[in-house]
């Protein structure tokens, strides 16, 4: 079959091509068009990399969910839950209660010592060594794993809704679909051609349209495929009427797990790697390791976090962390629900009646593996018109993540390496022109390097997810520390940073049927004690300043109830250690929680009361984490929110 015989059949019509079409050029235009300075000025590196700090709390809540939401969400969070339900949506939920830590304790920090990219902090806080390392790493993680891989993704579902063929060659030695490399050229170009030349304005600015046609390209999905199951199987309350009756069917089942926010351990399955427990281990999403994945995401990741230290006002980029965990809520339902409808077609039943059978013959294709559930119910599921939208809401969601990429990579070379070590006079005018130049060189790397990293891989993305898991337990216990204790030294930060591999490394060899939830937390533990010892030992010191009364006390309060805390965890953690039932709901995950509470409380005592301070220590005024009634009342809201979902779903 050609490529233009598969546009014909696939089950789109030229309005769904058309809808489309119009949202890329209005994308690329008002790209374009926001990328424009004001008449006669040239722009400055601060209004490239970082808008101008003209961002509004709209405007960062909404850039921060398009960079985060890409192909990963809407076709391998679908298909996870096809194969395993809803669980999955626990990382989603505990990222909106993140990015209210986020906003209150690290996100005023950065804004208050005007830090621009995450390496300078690194460099400032600690030395040019950790700097300088930290720079590499993340171009390298940039370029040759979240550009390749969430273009492949992206392409490759981009490719089965339109039900394209194969276009098999080689080149320089390699089998290639170009096909595929086609459609991942074209997600590059149209990235990058507002992007590069805009910067982050552009980015941040358009990425409040890509975030409406991503939240409403995928609830119009999720609605559609509800809809016609309930009127196919004549079930009253259409949409609303067939998720109850999804939901009553699923939970009739014995052993069906779709609709459980929190997985217990299976002890029907022997092998523990095939227990859905393994990738989702009980509360350990909830007060366990999963925590570290969070807080390096959306506290320390250039590309994420840049989108907050864009914003006009520190109260603006706090009201933007709360309208992302907003909206943060809303995601893993509208692309975990279509998963689980997609679960109940292919293995429900509706009055005795096989459900497939039911709806046979309408459908065309089928779903081979779980990742296949997404592009599924497009093609199936969705009316004409409505069908175009959700591709444009898949295509937001990767071409958004990718512009982001682009200017955050960017960001870190001028910035941390150019201007700091290559050419530390460089104008304005030139730090632009070198941040557009590195984008370029970016793009063409990710393109070249795409097939060779990803190619061979059917798996490839979870398998970057775990190993990326490698680096979060360190990268939080160096960026936390060193923005919040005033010994934390650089002696420290280096070993660190060195142990995090070498643990995440034995206990995987040690510990291979442990979640690697669980070892990520075990990795923390042993960094921790180590980063403190070494820090106590080795840090070079200056005598601390003083500190006023009522401050010493209000850390002394916080501390002793985070003592307390950890101790309360501890005694729970070795009473879990002669309980089956907890050990199924994975309660040595309160060891992790003990630890970090124990962290929290020398922190705090030693800020208050040790009378030396790290020579490169920055000092914290505990009032900048005072927050207004606006963020109050927000926080409540995402909790409040939150307890209910898992009171229901548990």
């Amino acid at each position: 079959m050609s490529v233009l015989e598969a546009l014909k059949n696939n089950g789109f019509q030229t309005i769904d091509y058309a809808v489309f079409v119009v949202y890329i050029i209005i994308l690329v235009s008002l790209g374009v068009f926001l990328s424009r300075g004001k008449k006669g000025e040239e722009k400055s590196s601060t209004d490239y990399f970082l808008a101008g700090n003209t961002l509004t709390w709209w405007a960062v809540g909404a850039s921060l969910i398009a960079a985060n939401i890409s192909a990963e969400q809407f076709i391998g969070m679908s298909g996870s839950a096809f194969n395993s339900g809803i669980a999955m949506a626990a990382y989603e939920l505990m990222a909106a209660a993140t990015l209210l830590v986020v906003g209150k304790f690290l996100l005023p920090l950065m804004i208050e010592k005007k830090v621009f990219t995450i390496p300078q902090f690194l460099r400032d806080r600690y030395n040019d060594g950790v700097g300088l390392s930290f720079s590499i790493f993340w171009l390298f993680l940039y370029v040759f794993i979240n550009l390749t891989s969430v273009a492949w993704l992206g392409a490759l579902a981009i490719k089965q809704i339109l039900g394209l063929p194969a276009v098999m060659g080689t080149m320089a030695g390699m089998s290639v679909d170009f096909t595929l490399l086609t459609i991942i050229l074209i997600l590059f170009l149209v990235a990058g051609l507002y992007s590069i030349y805009g910067g982050l304005a552009s980015v941040a600015w358009t990425d409040v349209m890509q975030v409406t046609f991503l939240v409403g390209g995928g609830l119009i999905t999720a609605y559609a495929a509800l809809d016609v199951i309930g009127s196919e199987l004549h079930i009253e309350g259409g949409a609303l009427g067939a998720f109850s009756e999804i939901y009553s069917h699923l939970g009739s089942i014995d052993g069906d797990k779709h609709f459980n926010l929190v997985v217990t351990r299976n002890e029907s399955i022997p092998n523990i790697t095939d227990d859905p427990y393994f990738d989702i281990p009980g509360i350990v999403v909830i007060v366990g390791a999963l925590w570290l994945t969070n807080l390096g995401y959306w506290g320390f990741n250039q590309y994420i976090i840049q989108k907050g230290l864009a914003a006009k006002s520190l109260s603006e980029a706090k009201k933007g962390m709360i309208f992302a965990a907003f909206l943060k809520i809303l995601i893993p339902f509208i692309v975990c629900i279509p998963g689980v409808c997609a679960f109940y077609i292919m293995n429900g039943s509706y009055e005795g009646t096989p459900v497939l059978d039911l709806l046979g013959n309408r459908l065309a294709g089928s779903i081979e593996r779980s990742d296949d559930a997404y592009p599924y119910l497009i093609r199936n599921f969705t009316p004409v018109f409505v069908k175009g939208l959700s591709f444009a809401a898949l295509a937001a969601a990767v071409i958004s993540s990718l512009a982001s990429m682009f200017n955050s990579t960017s960001t870190i070379f001028t910035m941390d390496i150019y201007k700091q070590y290559l050419n530390k006079g460089a104008s304005e005018k030139k730090l632009v022109t070198v941040g557009r130049v590195t984008s370029v060189c970016a793009l063409l790397l990710a393109l070249i390097a795409v097939y060779p990293i990803m190619g061979g891989a059917d798996q490839a993305f979870q398998v970057i997810q775990e190993y990326s898991g490698f680096v979060y337990p360190g990268i939080v216990v160096i960026f936390g520390l060193g923005l919040l204790w005033k010994r934390a030294s650089g002696v420290a930060a280096v070993v660190t940073a060195i142990g995090t591999f070498a643990f995440s490394i034995l206990f995987k060899l040690i510990l291979p049927e442990v979640p690697f939830l669980l070892r990520m937390g075990y990795v923390f533990i042993c960094l921790v004690v180590m980063f403190f010892g070494l820090s106590f030992l080795s840090g070079r010191t200056k005598p601390a300043e003083k500190l006023a009364e009522n401050v010493v006390k209000t850390q002394l309060k916080y501390a002793y109830i985070c003592l307390i805390s950890a101790v309360v965890c501890f005694v729970i953690g070795i009473v879990s250690i002669f309980s089956t039932d907890m050990q199924n709901l994975g309660f040595e995950a309160v060891f992790f929680l003990g630890a970090m509470m124990l962290s929290l409380f020398i922190y705090l005592r030693s800020n208050a009361l040790d009378k030396v301070e790290d020579v490169n220590s920055i000092g914290v005024d505990i009032e900048i984490f005072r927050t207004d009634r606006t963020f109050n009342i927000g926080a409540a809201g995402v909790i409040i929110i939150l307890v209910i979902l898992y009171s229901i779903l548990w």
